[in-house]
């Protein structure tokens, strides 16, 4: 039997059924679901230190469970030394079974590590039912070990979906545990 991670399970079971609901869907596919998930680091400091690339790479291979890739600058800029070609970010992008562990770990282990925290801001949605989240520090993540490393940096999840309206993909989320504050 094929591996299916528990968030995929929860959504199946739990979540299509309720929005299908709420939302008078007559077709199980069209309910909406999240596609795919973008992790990106952006790392600008990488320019004078190569250290930090590889230890942004290996922070967002722990954190995702799969190899990121390192994005390059597209065009040059004079004021902050940058030339087109050069490394400046890494960033992977997840899909299926791994996406659902990494919403998984997301909603019920990282975000309520965070320090004060009062839920995710329900208003960045984009007008099409995706979402992005900014994390502070990726220390809030079990899998980075504290001690290894060298400079606490942020990262952006978008969590795209196939939701037709921004709605949709808040209830969509909501439904799969994220915790919204407003």
């Amino acid at each position: 039997m094929a591996y299916v991670s528990r968030m995929r399970r929860y959504y199946q079971d739990e979540v299509v059924p309720a929005m299908q609901r709420q939302f008078e869907y007559d077709n199980v596919m069209r309910v909406p679901r999240v596609q795919k998930i973008v992790l990106n680091m952006g790392l600008g400091e990488a320019i004078n230190n190569a250290r930090l690339l590889d230890a942004g790479v290996e922070q967002l291979r722990l954190i995702a469970g799969q190899q990121p890739v390192i994005t390059k600058a597209r065009r040059s800029i004079a004021a902050y030394k940058l030339r087109t070609g050069m490394s400046i970010g890494v960033k992977v992008t997840l899909r299926r079974d791994r996406m659902y562990d990494f919403l998984d770990r997301l909603v019920n282990i990282a975000l309520p590590r965070v320090r004060d925290f009062r839920g995710v801001d329900g208003n960045a949605f984009d007008g099409r039912g995706n979402y992005t989240l900014g994390i502070e520090e990726q220390i809030i993540f079990p899998e980075v070990d504290y001690d290894k490393v060298e400079r606490i940096k942020g990262l952006s999840v978008a969590v795209v979906t196939s939701a037709q309206s921004d709605a949709e993909g808040k209830e969509l989320l909501r439904l799969l545990g994220m915790p919204f504050r407003n």
